[in-house]
């Protein structure tokens, strides 16, 4: 996914209010920025940290900048953008490159399912072979990373761990499910459930594996230029 127009660069002075952050630009000025992310983000929101930002022309929007990534240490960018997710997974699945998802002649996103009514991030199907089980892929992004090691979630999240029931639900139908962990950054090995965050989901994703929900990780090379799906990463969940 390249960033058309180019990312504008600054320096984070806070975020607050969960969805906003006050950025100073180059010159000295002061903006604020959309924050697309409901999470703790947790090593990702230091003040001072260099930051890059897009910018939208819809006239309608009051803030027309969106945080995208932040240079978390000397050299290392994350993207904070929970809404390039699912965009990034979808590409590298169409793309072919998530070999274990291949074969599927159409990726749907945002499709109504569930006994808790929900949104399944991406479906994966073949209509018309009458062969491909239909595949629900739920993704998360994670940012958190502590020493090569990427934890889910970053914060309590009981909406996290209704998805993964309903993942549940779906492989007892005779369905296909994964959960699909995007790691936006690249100095990551391997990605497990954050219990100390959220004991929850780390018990509630340790049942889906049982049960037979699929898990999927992989690591994003991030630059200011563009973010890639490129690596997959293992899961552990024990």
């Amino acid at each position: 996914m390249i960033f058309d127009p180019p990312l504008v660069e600054g320096r984070l002075l806070r975020r607050y209010k969960r969805f906003l952050a006050d950025v100073q630009l180059p010159g000295g000025e002061v903006i604020t920025a959309h924050t697309a992310n409901t999470g703790a983000m947790t090593g990702c929101a230091e003040p001072g940290r260099r930051v890059w930002l897009s910018r939208s022309d819809n006239p309608k929007r009051k803030y027309p900048h969106t945080w995208e990534l932040i240079e978390v240490r000397d050299g290392v960018l994350a993207g904070i953008n929970t809404q390039l997710s699912n965009l990034l997974v979808r590409e590298a699945i169409e793309q072919g490159r998530v070999a274990e998802l291949a074969g599927y002649g159409r990726v749907r996103m945002e499709v109504r399912y569930g006994e808790e009514r929900s949104r399944i991030d991406l479906l994966l199907d073949s209509p018309g072979d009458g062969k491909s089980i239909p595949c629900y892929v739920e993704v998360k992004n994670v940012t958190l990373v502590d020493d090569g090691i990427a934890r889910f979630p970053d914060a309590v999240s009981v909406r996290a761990s209704k998805h993964l029931r309903e993942l549940m639900s779906v492989v007892r139908a005779g369905q296909r499910a994964v959960i699909f962990f995007c790691v936006q950054r690249g100095d990551v090995r391997e990605v497990r459930p954050a219990d100390q965050v959220d004991p929850l989901y780390g018990e509630t994703l340790r049942e889906a594996v049982r049960c037979g929900v699929e898990c999927q990780a992989w690591a994003a090379d991030v630059s200011t230029r563009e973010i890639v799906l490129r690596r997959p990463l293992s899961v552990r969940v024990a």
